[in-house]
């Protein structure tokens, strides 16, 4: 990798960043609501009252001697910084810790009747059954009458803005490239994705995509994974999802198949795009992967030896999402102008981002499209999702 300037790594301790108000507001009224969305026991309340008071006032604790996932958290940092306030140590660990701990308290890991149930589920399948996913899956029969290479721009668009699915169902390949179109579309380098992946037929290769939310958004993400099998563009697809509930909306394969079955029955184009995915997962096209290093508190600089072979394999890596662009380029308040091949330079095959912007990091951009964002709003643009990037480095 060629040198890169330091960048600090983000904190939660600065009162009015948006790391802090994560960490002293965000966090506490996710208790509340997952609080209210289950008639949790005494056990699981007196537990949610204790991580309240613990996350926002207290320091980071040892898991119990007898977690299942201890050696785990302990190789990922957590001896070093036990003892320590949760706004002092990384951000990106500390959030990760937090659900972590919100899992535990109301009963996830067991044993016990509670154990297995997803304390974010109602918030998922509320979204996945709402009237906004029945609009956007019927606009999907708009779609197939145009050709391929439209529809594929238009199903990555549709990715890309996730719960705006219904914005990029609706792009042409003309269309996209226009400002009006895709407003804030701060870099595009949908050209070179579509590069990696232009071998069609028996030469086709593997696309890793990591999944990030549930429900509207990941509906469109295997959308896209399915109109690039039936075009040949890729002959295999591995969708990486979360082993366990993780950041609300964080997709695992529950979430998957909730999403398989809303497709399939939606009726027209969408019920077409579903089976053929469930046939896909069927014959092997399609395959799950949920590794544990989905869910932990580090960057992806950092991944263990096993997904660092997947990926190397793969013609190409998609990263959905803006957690998991933070866990690629470094959770650092990088200069925006820092190129996005340097700080993904690590990473042991070719990669994508594909990622609205919800948080501070960010690289790749050019200095005059930095400059204006900042005229127009300042740094509201970092964290609004108003905007959004395609970013691609290319190891050829």
């Amino acid at each position: 990798m060629p040198d890169i300037p330091s960048a600090p790594v983000l904190l939660g301790n600065q009162p009015g960043s948006f790391p802090h108000s994560v960490l002293a507001e965000r966090h506490p009224a996710i208790i509340k609501q997952v609080r209210e969305a289950f008639p949790y026991e005494p056990a699981q309340h007196r537990a949610l009252d204790q991580l309240l008071a613990n996350c926002t006032e207290g320091t980071i604790e040892p898991l119990p001697a007898d977690a299942h996932d201890r050696d785990h958290w302990e190789s990922w940092g957590l001896r070093a910084y036990t003892g320590r306030s949760w706004f002092d140590v990384p951000w990106l660990w500390s959030e990760s810790w937090f659900y972590r701990r919100l899992l535990q308290a109301v009963g996830y890991f067991g044993p016990g009747p509670w154990q297995g149930i997803d304390p974010f589920r109602p918030f998922k399948r509320a979204e996945l059954d709402s009237a906004e996913t029945d609009e956007e899956l019927a606009a999907l029969g708009d779609l197939t009458g145009r050709s391929a290479a439209d529809q594929a721009q238009a199903l990555l668009h549709g990715s890309l803005w996730g719960n705006r699915a219904d914005l990029g169902f609706r792009l042409s390949a003309e269309g996209a490239r226009d400002a009006d179109a895709a407003p804030g579309l701060v870099a595009d380098d949908s050209d070179r994705l579509w590069s990696l992946l232009d071998t069609t037929g028996p030469g086709a290769g593997t696309l890793c995509l990591v999944a990030d939310n549930a429900g509207r958004e990941l509906v469109p993400d295997l959308l896209l994974v399915a109109h690039l099998l039936d075009s040949g563009r890729i002959g295999r697809a591995v969708l990486h999802v979360k082993p366990y509930p993780y950041y609300v909306s964080d997709a695992t394969t529950a979430d998957v198949v909730d999403a398989l079955r809303r497709l399939t029955g939606a009726g027209g184009a969408a019920a077409a795009y579903g089976r053929r995915l469930w046939s896909a997962l069927a014959d092997g096209r399609l395959a799950l992967r949920a590794h544990p290093f989905s869910c932990a508190p580090l960057p992806y600089q950092e991944m263990p030896g096993d997904l660092r072979a997947e990926f190397a394999s793969a013609t190409l890596t998609i990263v959905k999402g803006d957690l998991n662009y933070r866990r690629l380029v470094g959770d650092r308040r990088w200069a925006p102008t820092t190129a996005f091949a340097d700080v993904t330079g690590y990473f042991p095959g070719p990669v994508a981002a594909l990622r609205t912007l919800k948080s501070d990091v960010i690289t790749g951009l050019g200095a005059d499209t930095e400059a204006a964002l900042v005229a127009a709003e300042d740094q509201r643009w970092r964290t609004s999702g108003t905007h959004a990037l395609i970013q691609v480095r290319d190891v050829r």
